[in-house]
């Protein structure tokens, strides 16, 4: 088969509409048999409904450890969004390629899967792997019966590098995410008699408030982090619902939050305070006028964040790979943190900008996919040299 592009395939992933909420197969199955035909074989890790999978695959040789380049297959929604031009689509102008998931993060899988033919005719001494999950969007859910594969096998590689949008900036942190979601089932009455019925909505309100307290306690400056931006562990409330009419005390009311937690703060200290304000001041109030109500929570997602150090072996490649010894951090989340607890020292680096991700009209540069086209020959040279 002819060599394919960056962009030729780019093109083609584009053309897959991965929404996190929808199947991925037909975007893995193409990868599947583009590697096929250069004579690969792939590893497919499915949901327990077969309606999505993860893949893993191995260039090189396979009785030691190597470089996994990383990537999630899924894609946030358009809904709602105003864009220009077809989301599912790929079009270029002015130096920019649009499409939904060109910086979030197909970019970075087209250019691994471009470097394929480099990596098979190069005399790797370590191999590089192909891992490409689902469901990072929406919590890190899909790479997890991956990970635990691979966490089986005797060897381990020697460090993960996710493609995330960084600018092609080397980054060895990131913060942790604990998303949950709480229900708080009161009683029903006529407005007119709201003190004999139990305020759903009053109740939540008060635990959000709660919330808002424990965030402030988080920011003061005793606890900031300044290789982060924002310099702290964030709490917020981004999702509320309850009540049917003005006229009837609501019953029911539940909010979704989630915690932004600095490596080496444990998020789950957030949700325990607020279950225990929950257990120990809202609900002998609220079972006082009725007892069948209730408060309860929901876990939602979690994933733990990511602190390379940078005196590390992992640091050490990511500067040779990026070119760069300008470590930062990023405030969004990855699929890092679950490797790096896997035992895979884990880095992020990858073409376009989270400025331009989840957004209509979506891009990457030419320039950027360029950029990331170059340190997939670095990953070459690396694995030929091993060192």
């Amino acid at each position: 088969m002819s060599e394919m592009t960056s962009r030729d395939l780019l093109e083609q992933l584009i053309g897959f509409a991965t929404v996190s909420r929808d199947s991925n197969l037909k975007l893995i199955e193409f990868v599947r048999d583009y590697l096929a035909q250069l004579h690969i074989e792939c590893e497919l890790f499915y949901n327990a409904e077969r309606t999505k999978a993860n893949l893993f695959a191995t260039i090189g040789p396979s009785d030691r450890g190597g470089i996994v380049l990383s990537g999630h297959t899924d894609v946030v929604p358009v809904d709602g969004q105003a864009w220009s031009v077809d989301p599912f689509s790929l079009s270029e102008q002015d130096g920019r390629l649009y499409g939904r998931g060109t910086a979030d993060m197909k970019g970075y899988l087209a250019s691994a899967l471009a470097a394929v033919p480099l990596f098979l005719e190069s005399e790797l001494k370590i191999p590089v792997h192909l891992a490409f999950s689902y469901d990072e969007e929406v919590g890190c859910l899909g790479v997890r019966p991956m990970l635990a594969e691979l966490e089986k096998r005797p060897h381990k590689p020697l460090l993960c590098l996710i493609g995330e949008p960084t600018e092609l900036k080397p980054v060895l942190g990131h913060k942790g995410k604990l998303a949950m979601r709480c229900q708080v089932k009161g009683a029903a009455c006529h407005s007119a008699y709201a003190p004999y019925g139990v305020n759903a909505i009053q109740h939540a309100a008060r635990l959000i408030n709660r919330l808002e307290e424990i965030g402030a306690r988080l920011a003061r400056p005793e606890h900031h982090d300044e290789r982060f931006d924002p310099p702290y562990s964030t709490v917020q409330t981004g999702v509320i619902k309850g009540g049917r009419a003005l006229n009837i005390v609501p019953a029911e009311c539940e909010f979704d939050f989630e915690v932004r937690a600095l490596p080496g703060f444990d998020a789950n200290a957030v949700a325990d305070d607020l279950q225990t304000y929950a257990q120990t001041e809202l609900l002998p109030k609220m079972r006082a006028v009725k007892s069948d109500t209730e408060i309860r929570f929901e876990l939602l997602s979690a994933y733990p964040g990511l602190a390379t150090p940078p005196d590390s072996e992992a640091a050490r490649i990511l500067s040779m790979l990026s070119g760069s010894q300008a470590f930062g951090t990023v405030a969004y989340g990855s699929e890092g943190g679950l490797f790096n607890y896997a035992g895979i020292p884990s880095v992020v680096c990858g073409p376009g900008s989270m400025d331009q991700g989840h957004k209509p009209d979506e891009y990457v540069t030419v320039e950027q996919l360029h950029g990331c086209d170059s340190m997939m020959e670095r990953v070459a040279r690396y694995a030929v040299g091993a060192g």
